[in-house]
């Protein structure tokens, strides 16, 4: 059996697959670890899972802070903050953490997400075999290719960090989703497992009792967006409080319709099954869950990978895209219906749904592990 150690940020987001294909490595018999931020990764792994510290509470506690700053910015200060402040700064380090936790596991193979830059650094460095976790498929299609001058300086800070571009393995890149969402050639190395969903740990309660017959929608501007949110969630609960349907809306207390249930988290795989449609900024990991159920969505995108996820949604046929900013009840109430009532976005995530399963999941990525090792 093998040892592979999963490096990742102390975002949400991003280590759920990471723990759906590190649970299908552990069912088969091989060893696992995960390095980052315990505090984030605990709640999301197995109970015995193994967890190496490379950001101690401290240091999440500043980036918590950072990204509080980094939801006021917009246009290309968006850009420079996301790269200047967060990314290279947590590459930094997190190097300490990970070449510890590559001593003392001792991995055969290095699974590093996107975003976690130590990664690949200290893998290189150790002379280990590293493969890309590719939590959002965004940076795939390269979104910055119409601006080559902002394209240069990112690779600029790459080269300064790491001396190359290890954003993408030139092995491996597991990509959570498939080409039915995102359009483009891609080399060899890249391989669409569609989203890892299975050996998920969720351990937020839900009150299952609550939820009524008929339509039922989930409004849900994921983990990171916090009072960047309020406008748009107020805007929904008006457009929802006259549709027919029972909206689950993520967000903190207050006022709201009674066809809404509000509450601060949800099991949202688990959730998923008894929706009908998913409103949402459009990130990624929401965006493949409903649509791996089959949902049509609502996407109104607010920064980052979003707006580039959202394409692939509307490309696809599976949902409607809002402005965020300027997206009123109307026009949410609108969108909804659409998505619920004109069966074409239905199918088209059926569809989408249909390429997910054939890709295989986190057992098709752990099956792509397996043969890194085997050389």
């Amino acid at each position: 059996m093998s040892r592979f150690l999963f490096v990742v940020p102390p975002l949400t987001g991003h280590v759920n697959p990471t723990a759906s294909v590190g649970g299908e490595l552990l069912a088969r018999g091989h060893e696992v670890a995960w390095v980052g931020h315990p505090g984030t990764l605990e709640p999301l792994l197995p109970d015995d899972a193994l967890v190496f510290a490379a950001i101690d509470d401290h240091l999440e506690t500043g980036i918590r802070a950072q990204r509080e700053r980094w939801l006021a910015l917009r246009g290309m200060a968006v850009l420079k903050f996301f790269w200047e402040e967060f990314l290279i700064p947590l590459g930094h380090a997190m190097v300490p953490g990970v070449s510890d936790a590559v001593t003392v596991f001792a991995p055969d193979v290095v699974v590093a997400d996107q975003q976690a830059l130590a990664g690949p650094l200290v893998a290189r460095g150790a002379g280990l075999p590293w493969v890309t976790s590719a939590s959002t498929s965004a940076e795939l299609v390269n979104p910055l290719r119409t601006m080559p001058k902002v394209d240069a300086w990112v690779r600029d800070l790459l080269h300064e960090f790491a001396g190359g571009d290890v954003r993408f393995s030139d092995r491996l890149v597991l990509v959570y989703s498939s080409k039915a969402l995102v359009a483009g050639e891609f080399g060899e190395e890249v391989a669409f497992v569609g989203p890892a969903l299975t050996h998920r740990v969720e351990r937020v309660g839900f009150p299952w009792e609550r939820l009524t017959g008929g339509r039922r929608v989930l409004i849900s501007l994921g983990t990171l967006n916090g009072p960047a949110g309020e406008r748009f969630l107020g805007q929904a609960l008006e457009a929802v409080a006259e549709l027919d349907v029972q909206a689950v809306m993520v967000a903190p207390p207050r006022p709201a319709p009674a066809n809404v249930l509000m509450l601060p988290s949800v099991p949202q795989l688990a959730l998923m099954p008894h929706l009908d449609a998913v409103v949402t900024h459009g990130g990624h990991n929401t965006v493949c869950e409903a649509l791996a159920h089959g949902l049509p969505l609502v996407v109104a995108p607010i920064r980052d990978d979003q707006p580039t996820v959202a394409a692939q949604v509307v490309q696809a046929g599976a949902g409607v895209r809002l402005t965020y900013s300027r997206a009123r009840a109307a026009d949410i109430r609108s969108a909804l219906a659409s998505v619920l009532d004109e069966p074409e976005y239905a199918a088209s995530a059926g569809l989408v749904r249909e390429s997910f399963s054939a890709a295989g999941g986190a057992a098709a990525a752990a099956d792509l592990l397996e043969k890194v090792v085997a050389g």
